[in-house]
């Protein structure tokens, strides 16, 4: 049988696209390998967020050449969609494909082994939804729905706009038939991902928006949970935080990248809202939405970010009591406004910075745990940890470890929470 491999560099987005190609290839008689391992195909799907992205693309191209130099490489992604003569110009590259079309992939490798290929076409050709198989959890228990792709929010230092082009949603009666599919496939938990998920509706001729497709999706049986992978600030409605209330299945846990707590940076950023506006919404969510975990990325040496500008992002974080940080520093992408700011911050400073909000969010983190200390939480299993335990998460998107039968992956339980063990909580499985 015939094997590909896969490597994915940068975000969620790819990494769920990854895992829509490994099943649309597994579909096409192909048995899926390790990266490391000798396989027929090797598929790099690439990041180019920052030059370090694309300088950790070239690096997977090289090395799946070494392992097999008779294997076809295919390079996709955001890098491959910006650069595709910078990318076929590598001599280890068969075959270049973008952002989109990739439904065409099994067919166009079989056309790369006769000769190298180009397939990146322009964004504006894109013409529809790209249709990819949804991605799965490894034990079957969480899929990952792709319903919405593009953005046009040009943050200054984000090539984003650029890679993945206009804005495009799948229709809901498409999304809803995906769903029930997915429910019949034995799926519990199902995680509506998006480049730019809030824009979701706005190209489609009924303008439906967020809410109503939650809305449309929530009757479907089997489905015991709906997650939101990223929603901007300026995009959360009464309406969505109306269907998060009135429905158990909707998870209540919102990620919304938060990038600055300084207005004169959120500004030099391109972000649509200031740091009031922001710590106003959370304040908002957390009065209608009791126990609501909000988790938030934040960026940190942005040009021209002085101490004072970090210290009111620290304090943004704090009031905002966030579940969950991720902090990234900032790092200069060719084609972005941000790129040629004046004020560019020294990498050391960057470093210390990004040390310190890690340490704040783990003990925003921590403190957000310690209230389920004591108290009863449905846990979705999907792996195991030895000795006869197994883990999960919640609702809240906080890892629970807990001595339970290997039968009970894959399905919804109540734990009774003891304590912390790490960045988790384990506590005793209820009969």
């Amino acid at each position: 049988m015939k094997s590909v491999a896969f490597q994915t560099l940068g975000c969620k987005i790819n990494q769920t696209e990854t895992a829509a190609l490994q099943t649309l290839f597994e579909q096409s008689g192909y048995t899926a390998v390790p990266f490391n391992a000798h396989a027929d195909v090797y598929i790099i799907n690439t990041c180019t967020v920052t030059h370090i992205g694309d300088r950790k693309s070239r690096q997977a191209i090289r090395r799946a050449r070494r392992s097999n130099p008779e294997a076809v490489i295919v390079v996709t992604g955001c890098y491959a969609q910006v650069a595709p003569e910078e990318v076929l110009a590598l001599p280890e590259v068969d075959l270049v494909v973008g952002t989109h079309a990739r439904e065409k992939l099994p067919q166009l490798v079989k056309e790369a082994k006769k000769g190298r290929l180009n397939c990146v076409a322009p964004l504006e050709d894109k013409g529809c939804f790209e249709s990819l198989p949804p991605a799965q959890s490894i034990e079957r228990t969480r899929a990952f729905l792709k319903i919405q792709e593009g953005c046009r929010q040009f943050c200054s230092y984000c090539i984003v706009p650029y890679a993945r082009g206009p804005l495009y949603s799948r229709s809901v009666g498409a999304v809803v038939k995906e769903v029930q599919r997915l429910a019949g496939n034995g799926f519990r938990e199902l995680v509506l991902t998006g480049v730019h998920l809030g824009s979701y509706g706005v190209d489609l001729p009924e303008r439906p928006d967020l809410s109503e497709l939650i809305s449309a999706i929530v009757p479907v049986a089997g489905i015991e949970r709906i997650r939101l992978s990223s929603i901007e600030p300026t995009e959360i409605t009464s309406a969505l935080v109306d269907v998060i209330i009135e429905n158990s299945k909707v998870c209540r846990h919102l990620h919304i990248p938060l990038q600055s707590g300084d207005d004169y940076i959120l500004k030099r950023m391109n972000r649509k809202y200031d740091a009031g506006e922001f710590l106003h919404l959370a304040q908002w969510l957390q009065a209608k939405v009791p126990g609501i975990a909000l988790t938030t990325d934040v960026m940190v040496g942005f040009p021209g970010e002085s101490e004072a500008h970090f210290a009111r992002t620290v304090e943004v974080v704090k009031r905002c009591c966030f579940s969950r940080l991720h902090v990234f520093k900032y790092s200069p992408r060719r084609g972005t406004p941000a790129a040629k700011f004046q004020g560019q911050v020294p990498s050391g400073i960057k470093e210390e910075r990004s040390r310190l909000l890690i340490e704040t969010g783990s003990q925003l983190a921590a403190l957000f745990r310690s209230r389920f200390i004591g108290e009863t939480v449905q846990v979705l299993f999907e792996e195991k940890t030895g000795r006869g335990r197994l883990a999960g998460l919640t609702e809240h998107y906080i890892r629970v470890i807990a001595k339970a039968p290997t039968a009970l992956s894959g399905s919804l339980a109540d734990v009774r929470i003891s304590g912390e063990e790490q960045d988790s909580l384990y506590g005793e499985l209820l009969k």
